[in-house]
């Protein structure tokens, strides 16, 4: 019963996913350009940046269920705020403090759930919170879709009225977690200071794990936000219905992740890695020649069943081989979550410059890196 709550609280994680459609409907409202709008997906990334390490040394002192709790209150407060408005300021008010929140969360609740599960089943057990948490990043487009048809002659908020629906989830997060006894261990938070924290990357396999994050993070931000430009730019559909893409990549990433967690339970992480790698690779290629809406949804398919269980095996990899430091590295290995302001401002560029095929690129590079991390994996 203790895992169902922090199961919740996965879906409440997915909650930043819905930063790729919403930089697309406030692009389409409000007139931006590629590099205007993918500044909304870089912040929210950027304050991982911040936020991460500060957060775990937060998890010594207070624990890490209180961490996660904060986390969600802070989420809560991002997603009432784009009720009342969607100007540029106001949007940029809501993402911000939507990539603080799950910043904070991210860094806890993944060694929050080492509290519960063995560490021979946490990288299954992490990858089936990635399944929970890809639902709600699937359902975000379906929803916002559905609203922006829907719902404006009703309540005037179109699309926005997604983030009604998650205020409410959200809420019921923070009083089930809150009502839900964890035992942890204790730690010592005297003897952590941010430079003992980011001392850590001089670990040679932390540091190529927390480059691996970035780069898993930049293709599944970069997917999510480009995936319905490259239809709108190739095949011409409106917003409304180019945004499916990002649905499409959201079931297989929904889809990988309840497969990987069944699978990793039977398979070595390297082999299961290596595939993933190899499937990205092949849709890479499919997505910068494709001129047909079947290919490109093939493409962007691809890349969300090879992109699923990234994020599991390399985290459980880092606090594996720094058992001692499950806080700091948790930190260290979230603040990787960087990556998401990184690549959408270098896709955002290369977009504006040469056309989609550059943000296509882009993310190419991501996945040629995480091929050369495979060899690395224990």
């Amino acid at each position: 019963m203790q895992i169902i709550p922090v199961m919740l609280c996965f879906f409440a994680m997915g909650f930043v996913d819905l930063v790729g459609t919403a930089s697309n409907y406030v692009q389409n409202d409000l007139g931006l350009s590629d590099a205007e709008a993918n500044i909304f997906p870089s912040l929210v990334f950027f304050w991982f940046l911040l936020f991460s390490v500060p957060t775990g040394m937060l998890m010594n002192k207070i624990g890490r269920k209180k961490t996660v709790l904060i986390s969600l209150v802070v989420t809560l407060v991002s997603l009432i705020i784009p009720i009342f408005g969607n100007s540029y300021s106001i949007m940029l008010i809501a993402f911000s403090l939507l990539g603080i929140g799950n910043a904070i969360m991210q860094t806890s609740l993944n060694p929050l759930v080492s509290n519960l599960i063995s560490s021979d089943r946490l990288a299954s057990t992490l990858t089936f919170g990635q399944f929970v948490k890809a639902i709600a990043s699937f359902l975000a487009p379906i929803i916002a879709s559905w609203a922006a048809l829907t719902m404006l002659p009703t309540f005037g908020l179109g699309w926005r009225f997604l983030f009604v629906i998650f205020a409410i989830i959200c809420c019921l997060s923070v009083a089930f977690l809150g009502a839900t006894p964890i035992a942890e261990e204790k730690t010592d938070s005297n003897e952590v200071s941010i430079f003992k924290c980011l001392k850590l990357l001089a670990n040679p396999f932390i540091l190529i794990c927390f480059i691996g994050i970035m780069c898993h993070v930049g293709i599944d931000v970069g997917t999510n936000a480009t995936a319905p430009k490259i239809i709108i730019e190739r095949i011409g559909l409106p917003i409304e219905d180019a945004s499916f893409a990002t649905g499409l990549y959201f079931i297989f990433r929904t889809a990988g992740c309840f497969v990987g967690a069944i699978i990793l339970r039977y398979i070595s992480s390297k082999k299961f890695f290596a595939i993933s790698t190899i499937i990205m690779l092949i849709a890479m290629g499919i997505l910068l020649f494709a001129n047909s809406i079947t290919s490109i949804y093939i493409g962007v398919s691809l890349i969300g069943l090879g992109n699923s269980n990234v994020f599991p095996i390399i985290f459980a990899q880092a606090i594996t081989a720094l058992p001692d430091n499950k806080n700091e590295v948790s930190g260290l290995m979230i603040m990787g979550l960087f990556g998401g302001t990184v690549f959408p401002l270098a896709m955002g560029i290369a977009s504006d410059a040469i056309g989609q095929i550059g943000a296509i690129a882009v993310m190419a590079i991501g996945v040629v890196y995480l091929m050369y991390y495979t060899a690395k994996i224990k």
